[in-house]
């Protein structure tokens, strides 16, 4: 079976009566909310109280206020116990600053997100050839880092708990990111799984606007250890979640998610894994400090098309300095 053969799942709508703007339900205690192109999700019960909650992941630059707003429609005016990152690439951490700044609250990410975080190091440059659609060949213009949010920043505990959120547990799922993890609830087999994998294209720009559904391998733009990407998948498919959401893409739920779980960590290689690009078959080189080496990159036939996104990278850029 394919992954195009697996039926897709409906997609709970709004609840009747919810106010615009508030963040939708994946479990009576976790929601998420869309921003731009990405996800951010609520680990914490609606009126939790005072740091009984968290944010996973903060979204797109210019969506503090969206952010904070749904966060007082669900708990009123509690504060999270933290902020905490699947990952640190633009889109996830764009309204980081201004929201760790107004609720004056920690960040906690992997160690080995670390030097992205606090200004050590640059991200493995993205690798525009691979994926064929019109976020990949853009992903130039996206802002690389470092990224500097020193003072807040925490690492998330070796033993694998995640402060604030009882229950729940990070695994490394690296591959994507170096220091990239998902979040994990044994009880009910929940899981927050950033970009170790989506569910839609996300090189795609018609896909990402439009929220098609299709489970998909993580964005290969920004995908630096395919290795540890398949491993990661696999992993995630041994969980065996019966509830997902993921950075990109809308929730999934039940055998269509295990079943599409399944079929991509089986045929990994062959569907989610480009057979040419710059981390094709060599990863980035990372450690502890941030990157140490890069393979060279291929030829891209294609520059023309980061001209004609400059424009629109450059607001994504503005905002997120406003944000600053």
């Amino acid at each position: 079976m394919r992954l195009a053969d697996l039926p897709h799942p409906d997609v709970p709508e709004r609840p009747a009566g919810d106010l615009a703007g508030a963040p939708l339900p994946l479990r009576d205690d976790v929601a998420w909310l869309r921003t731009a192109i990405v996800n951010v999700a609520f680990l914490g019960a609606p009126d939790a109280g005072e740091g009984r909650w968290l944010l996973v992941d903060a979204g797109m630059p210019g969506n503090a206020h969206r952010i904070a707003r749904a966060a007082r429609l669900r708990y009123g005016d509690a504060r999270p116990a933290g902020i905490v990152m699947t990952h640190g690439h633009f889109d996830h951490v764009g309204s980081l600053r201004a929201l760790a700044e107004q609720w004056d609250v920690p960040i906690y990410a992997h160690r080995l997100e670390l030097p992205y975080l606090d200004g050590r190091s640059a991200y493995p440059p993205p690798d525009p050839s691979v994926g064929g659609g019109a976020m990949a060949r853009l992903s130039p213009l996206f802002p690389p880092g470092p990224f500097d949010f020193r003072g807040r920043l925490r690492a998330l505990p070796d033993d694998g708990s995640v402060p604030g959120a009882p229950g729940w547990r990070w695994l490394h799922t690296p591959g994507h990111a170096p220091g990239h993890v998902s979040f994990l609830r044994d009880d009910d087999r929940t899981l927050i799984a950033g970009d170790a994998f989506v569910t839609t294209k996300q090189e795609s720009a018609l896909a990402a606007l439009t929220q098609r559904l299709e489970p998909h391998g993580p964005p290969m733009y920004y995908t630096c250890d395919w290795d540890a990407a398949r491993d990661s998948v696999r992993a995630l498919a041994e969980f065996a979640p019966d509830a997902a959401v993921t950075g990109h893409g809308q929730p999934m739920y039940g055998d269509a998610l295990r079943d599409a779980l399944r079929v991509l960590a089986r045929d990994f290689d062959r569907v989610a894994r480009p057979s040419r690009g710059r981390y094709a078959r060599q990863p980035a080189v990372t450690d502890a400090s941030g990157v140490v080496s890069v393979p060279p990159p291929v030829p891209d036939a294609t520059p023309w098309a980061l001209a004609g996104g400059a424009v629109a990278i450059g607001m994504v850029v503005g905002a997120m300095r406003r944000d600053r």
